[in-house]
């Protein structure tokens, strides 16, 4: 029976007794009772087995007859409900957690085994000489918990919209019944000074769960007016509370990091919280203060970043000005789609150049890489081709002269795509420089690819660029292109072309039209990378007499 008693010590997964279960008194027994912590064994059925008369004392269970009953109620709030206490059998993981009024016990359950089989469970309940303490513990741990998972679930994007919703869908499940994100517009202009933080200026952004709370037909209830004033006004958290309906809402500023010498920071706008019954707590409060401050860090930076991308838009706006006038003989017409919702800027550009004798080159490039750097040596590579072309050089020969030159600069290399149309005599020369070739769409609506061979990009200073000629009437649209019209993430890219020579278009539609064809019928507007593209068709001879209005291109 001694050796009995002493291999519990030994096993990993809890205690290894006699048979809890079976007749007589429970092992131990005699150097339980007298002492301080409580101790209860429950059998595999969660009948009690043993307790000593600390238990009793703490748990408030009747000591008399106490072996075969099931833990009472009360008994419960300190040792668990059957489910927890199933559990702890099934998987042999110990239990520990704060229980009792105030939180002034600490609970531990563990397994109890007998050579491999589950006997029972032994609940160990000791009082702590500070009864707030495990409380405060907990309190502890839940709010760096949820600081945790803060920074998982909100500012995942630099999207300002989508930040406010992540605020809203964190706090709103977790805290109340109705969640809300006001905010104020950003500065019209770059540098100026925030508007002035008012209620009446900030606009919805993200709402979950029962709205109606804070709002009565679109418009904040009083109590959401008054504790969204408050807290813009004192910049800390305010709460207000209902009186007929128990409703209480609290308002938590949004501010962002403070600027240098600063205590706090420039208020962009407040979390509304809404909730039927208890007031908001302390702790509450503290949770909701510090999701609000990683979602104003987050929309600060949206924002600023949206700034530089704008900036960096108009730039190469500015940049990607309206080509040059081709020929009156020649229609055309553009668009430009920087990618996605972000305005990321490519270096993707097209051209056209007059040269003698009615003829018009046409250009297509694309700089590779991304940014304002991208967008500037897309300028360079504009003008030192205005520069080679004006010499009336045949497309390949305009290509090797423009590869030694970039070469020299130490430029980011770029694709290329030359077309020189001659109407007068129906005929189109091509040259490529590594970019993908032009298609035709022929009179019976059609679309071809036509075979350019494609040499170095340039900026290599490897030359070896080849011309190609084909034949062109004006039943045909030639259509230039950048690589994010046709290409997607995963798939081949003759998969890709095959999408787009599978487009059938009719060669009389005005070419705005057809550009917006293209466009929608490949759905450019959510393409993964910017698309630039240039059409164009010969202009059919008029009546001698009848007067020639040049077309201008469009680029949106």
């Amino acid at each position: 029976m001694a050796a009995d008693r002493r291999d519990w010590l030994q096993d990993r997964r809890g205690l290894r007794t006699a048979d809890t279960g079976g007749p007589g008194p429970w092992p131990l027994e005699d150097d339980l009772r007298g002492t301080s912590a409580g101790v209860g064994v429950l059998g595999a059925d969660l009948r009690y087995r043993f307790a000593n008369p600390a238990y009793c004392r703490i748990t408030g269970e009747a000591p008399a007859d106490l072996a075969g009953r099931s833990p009472s109620a009360l008994a419960e709030r300190y040792i668990g409900r059957p489910s927890l206490l199933a559990e702890v059998l099934a998987d042999g993981v110990p239990r520990t957690w704060v229980t009792g009024p105030g939180g002034r016990c600490h609970t531990t359950c563990l397994r109890l085994e007998n050579r491999g089989t589950v006997t029972g469970v032994l609940c160990i309940v000791i009082e702590t000489p500070v009864p707030g303490l495990y409380e405060e513990l907990e309190l502890a741990r839940a709010r760096l918990a949820a600081a945790d998972e803060a920074v998982e679930r909100i500012g995942t994007s630099l999207d300002e919209v989508a930040t406010c919703r992540e605020l809203a869908e964190f706090l709103g499940p977790r805290l109340a019944e109705a969640a809300a994100v006001d905010v104020l517009p950003p500065p019209v202009k770059s540098g100026a000074p925030p508007p002035t933080p008012t209620a009446s200026a900030m606009r919805r952004t993200a709402g979950t769960g029962d709205v109606e709370l804070l709002d009565d037909d679109g418009r904040r209830r009083p109590r959401t007016e008054s504790a969204l004033v408050r807290a813009v006004e004192t910049r800390l958290p305010a709460t207000e509370h209902g009186d007929g309906d128990r409703v209480t809402v609290l308002a938590v500023p949004l501010t962002a990091a403070p600027d240098r010498g600063g205590a706090v920071g420039p208020l962009i706008g407040v979390v509304l919280l809404a909730r039927v019954g208890s007031p908001f707590s302390e702790n509450e409060i503290a949770i909701t203060r510090h999701a609000a401050r990683r979602a104003a860090v987050s929309i600060a930076h949206a924002r600023e970043f949206a700034t530089e991308q704008g900036k960096a838009v108009e730039l190469q706006r500015a940049l990607l000005t309206e080509p040059g006038k081709p020929h009156p003989n020649l229609q055309f017409a553009t668009r430009y789609l920087p990618v996605g919702s972000s305005n990321l800027v490519g270096g993707d550009w097209f051209e056209t150049v007059r040269l003698h004798y009615g003829r018009t080159l046409l250009v297509m490039g694309d700089v590779m890489g991304h940014g304002v750097e991208a967008a500037v040596e897309m300028n360079t590579y504009r003008s030192m081709l205005r520069d080679v072309a004006a010499a009336d050089l045949p497309p390949h020969r305009v290509l090797r002269q423009l590869d030694l030159a970039i070469a020299d600069t130490m430029a980011r290399p770029a694709t290329c795509l030359l077309v020189r149309v001659d109407p007068a005599r129906g005929l189109g020369s091509f040259s490529s420089a590594g970019h993908l070739p032009p298609v035709v769409f022929t009179a019976t609506g059609s679309a071809e690819l036509v075979d350019v061979p494609a040499g170095p990009p340039l900026g290599t200073g490897l030359g070896g660029y080849e011309l190609v000629t084909r034949e062109l009437t004006p039943e045909d649209t030639l259509l230039l292109y950048t690589d994010g019209l046709v290409e997607r993430r995963d798939e081949d890219i003759d998969v890709s072309l095959e999408r787009l020579t599978s487009v059938r278009l009719p060669c009389t539609a005005p070419m705005e039209e057809m550009v917006d064809a293209v466009v929608r019928e490949l759905d450019a507007e959510h393409a993964e990378d910017d698309v630039a593209l240039l059409a164009a068709r010969i202009r059919r001879r008029r009546p001698q007499g009848s007067e020639e209005q040049p077309v201008q291109g469009h680029n949106r």
